[in-house]
C-alpha cells in the first residue's frame, strides 16, 4: 500500500492539471485515488460512506487544485484535505443521531462484519475486523499515527483536543486491538498468581 505522502507527481503534469487539463488530472486520480480511499476508508470504517467521502474530497481537491502553492507534496496536501473532510464526518450530529437509531447487536455485529473488504486472505480480515471493532474516533487516531505518521500534537490539533487525549485514545485502542489479535493463551497477564 502507497502512502500519499509517498506519491510524486511531475511538475508538468501538475502544472496542466492546474491549468484544467483533462489528462494531467486523470493522471493524478489514478496515481492517488487507491491511497486517498484506503485512508478514508480506514478513518471512517464504512465502505459506502467511505465512498460519498472520497468523492467529495477529490471535487474539493479538483476545485483548491488552482491554489496549490506546492510548499509541501501534492499527497501531504491532498491527504490534509481527505482527513479534514474524515474528520468532518466523524463529528457531525448527523452520523450521532443515526447511531443512536441503529439496532444493537451484542454477537458479531452485521455492521462489522460488512465492512470487511471480500476477498483478502484471513489474517487481513481479523486486522480489518479489529480495526473495524474500535470507535470511529480511535480507529482514526491509530490510523493517522500508525499509518500516516501524525505526531500526538498533529492529531490533537486536528480534533482540537489536547495531547493527552491522543495518547490515551491510542493506549486503549492498542489495549481493544492485542485482547482482539492475540489469542487467550498468549496474552500476558499482570497478575502475580
Amino acid at each position: 500500500m502507497t502512502r500519499l505522502t509517498d506519491i510524486v507527481v511531475a511538475d508538468e503534469v501538475l502544472t496542466q492539471a492546474c491549468a484544467g487539463g483533462e489528462a494531467a488530472r486523470q493522471a493524478i486520480y489514478a496515481a492517488v485515488a487507491p491511497a486517498t480511499l484506503t485512508l478514508i476508508r480506514r478513518l471512517v470504517g464504512h465502505r459506502v460512506l467511505s465512498e460519498d467521502i472520497f468523492q467529495d474530497t477529490m471535487m474539493t481537491f479538483y476545485e483548491r487544485l488552482p491554489q496549490f502553492r506546492r510548499a509541501a507534496p501534492l499527497g501531504a496536501w491532498l491527504r490534509r484535505i481527505a482527513i479534514s473532510r474524515c474528520l468532518m464526518y466523524l463529528r457531525s450530529p448527523w452520523r450521532r443521531a443515526r447511531l443512536c437509531l441503529e439496532p444493537v447487536d451484542f454477537g458479531i455485529a452485521a455492521e462489522v462484519a460488512a465492512l470487511v473488504t471480500p476477498g483478502y486472505g484471513g489474517e487481513l480480515i481479523d486486522l480489518e475486523r479489529a480495526l473495524a471493532s474500535l470507535a470511529p474516533t480511535a480507529r482514526a487516531v491509530v490510523w493517522m499515527y500508525e499509518v500516516e505518521g501524525y505526531s500526538h500534537q498533529e492529531i490533537a490539533r486536528e480534533f482540537g483536543r489536547s495531547v493527552s487525549f491522543s495518547k490515551s485514545q491510542l493506549a486503549r485502542a492498542h489495549a481493544r486491538l492485542r485482547a482482539w489479535l492475540e489469542p487467550e493463551e498468549q496474552r500476558h497477564s499482570c497478575s502475580l498468581i
